[in-house]
């Protein structure tokens, strides 16, 4: 009888991680989001303050959330690419940012064509809301505002695919995503003719996944990923040509 009554505690335990750790996965509650307080918690899943309690305390051992004394509860980040050998080779290695930029190819093509299939009018409107904020911001906003609204965009559109591994995945890689876009915003959206084309595939890739067309959508997206990592290829190759030009100039060669 005692076995039993000292079981029921700890399932009840179980089922509150397990809720949790569902909202978590599905992106409802976000890495570095604090939890709602025990009150709301405790009305939203219809559990006991002791059941929130033990449920709290299993994540916190699995290393889903951590607590700061004073502050509350916050999702940790599910996966994260650390500060090793990877790292180090995208942060000395210039090159790898084309490698980087198929990854993104390949991933946000399948991720806006699940958008396309599965996404709510919910996350539709998340999507405009990301795409105006990124098609309407100041011209002379600096780099940094730009490639994080351009991030925030591709980011929404990742989430509208329902595929939460898809979704951590990207997030896992979001540092190094993040220094892509940036790496794109950099060189190509003070250059006209590639701000417009970029634009074009933004407008072509935010009409498809609203208009419910996954092919379009998937295709719009690799284009998209595509054509940037060929124009920085060029901007490289045309850098390398002034760089010998002027070494030979200066009798180097």
């Amino acid at each position: 009888m005692h076995a039993e009554i000292e079981a029921k505690p700890r399932q009840v335990a179980d089922e509150v991680a397990e809720r949790i750790e569902r909202l978590i996965l599905d992106g409802v509650l976000k890495a570095g989001q604090a939890l709602p307080s025990e009150r709301r918690l405790t009305e939203k899943l219809g559990v006991s303050r002791t059941a929130l309690r033990e449920g709290l305390k299993l994540l916190r051992a699995r290393e889903i959330i951590h607590t700061s004394q004073g502050k509350g509860s916050f999702v940790a980040r599910i996966s994260k690419v650390d500060a090793g050998p990877l790292m180090h080779l995208f942060n000395s290695q210039p090159r790898t940012l084309y490698d980087l930029l198929e990854v993104r190819s390949l991933l946000e093509a399948d991720s806006a064509r699940l958008a396309a299939l599965r996404g709510t009018e919910a996350d539709f409107i998340m999507i405009r809301r990301r795409y105006e904020e990124m098609v309407h911001a100041q011209v002379d906003a600096d780099t940094a505002t730009h490639a994080h609204l351009d991030h925030a965009f591709h980011l929404a559109i990742c989430e509208a695919s329902h595929n939460p591994v898809l979704v951590h995945t990207l997030q896992s890689l979001n540092d190094l995503m993040l220094g892509s876009v940036f790496a794109c915003v950099n060189n190509l959206y003070h250059r006209e003719p590639e701000k417009r084309q970029i634009d074009k595939q933004h407008a072509k890739l935010f009409n498809a996944v609203i208009g419910r067309q996954p092919e379009q959508a998937r295709r719009a997206a690799a284009d998209h990923v595509d054509s940037v990592r060929q124009n920085l290829a060029e901007i490289e190759q045309e850098e390398q040509r002034l760089v010998r030009a002027t070494l030979r100039l200066e009798g180097w060669t």
